[in-house]
């Protein structure tokens, strides 16, 4: 797959003690990734402190669906993002920069939120991947209740369609927010899921969702002490 993203040898957990303090989570992914799945299981456990979640996912499904733009031939999965405009597109992603630069307190799940969070202090960016192609398949086919070749085409075509259109469109900000920085240098392909660009990596296909999920508890713990349950502190 053209643009699947790398998958580091080891899950990779930044030194997030070192960092600081987390104020925001972003977690990005392709579909079937697990991201959805994350953002429901930090919501659970931190809407309590105040914490809210974002998904980009689910807001631009529910926009598809109120302007009929679901897929006609499954009426379940919706377009790629060539059928919305440049500046639709902008309107939504800097939304979530202004909340990460200005806010406290939110999880932000989305193709590319990791990327929009790039130099914004105070935010653990989370990507997740899968190693295995057909797991992404099956998640997607269970989720959404269609075949596994409308799975298969809405994996692939999709992610090549959305990542073509957002290279071209995010390129300036890629040269400020990651060329500039040092995090890739002025030759590499605009890759929005380079490990490098990330706090925490996680396979989700050798890593399960409850780990996941602990892994980013921990370093979130570790930033942020007050917000461990009482019976979980030492």
């Amino acid at each position: 797959m053209k643009n699947k993203p790398p998958i580091p040898s080891v899950n990779k957990a930044s030194t997030i003690d070192k960092a600081p303090t987390i104020n925001n989570i972003t977690v990005s992914g392709l579909p079937g990734s697990g991201s959805t799945t994350l953002l429901a299981e930090l919501k659970k456990v931190l809407q309590f402190h105040g914490w809210r979640g974002f998904s980009g996912g689910e807001f631009m499904r529910a926009y598809a669906q109120e302007n009929g733009l679901l897929d006609p031939k499954t009426g379940k999965l919706h377009h790629d993002a060539t059928i919305y405009s440049d500046d639709f597109d902008r309107q939504v992603d800097y939304g979530m920069r202004h909340r990460l630069e200005t806010e406290k307190n939110w999880i932000l799940e989305s193709w590319l939120s990791g990327f929009l969070a790039q130099n914004i202090p105070g935010v653990c960016k989370i990507l997740l991947v899968c190693s295995d192609d057909a797991v992404r398949i099956d998640r997607i086919v269970n989720r959404d209740e269609v075949s596994v070749e409308e799975a298969k085409h809405h994996i692939l075509e999709r992610a090549k369609k959305n990542i073509s259109k957002w290279r071209v469109m995010y390129k300036k900000e890629w040269e400020e927010w990651v060329v500039k920085t040092g995090k890739a240098t002025a030759e590499e392909e605009i890759d929005f899921y380079k490990p490098d660009l990330y706090d925490i990596v996680i396979d989700t296909f050798s890593i399960n969702k409850q780990k996941t999920l602990e892994m980013v508890l921990d370093a979130l713990y570790a930033s942020r002490p007050e917000l461990k349950p009482p019976t979980e502190k030492a």
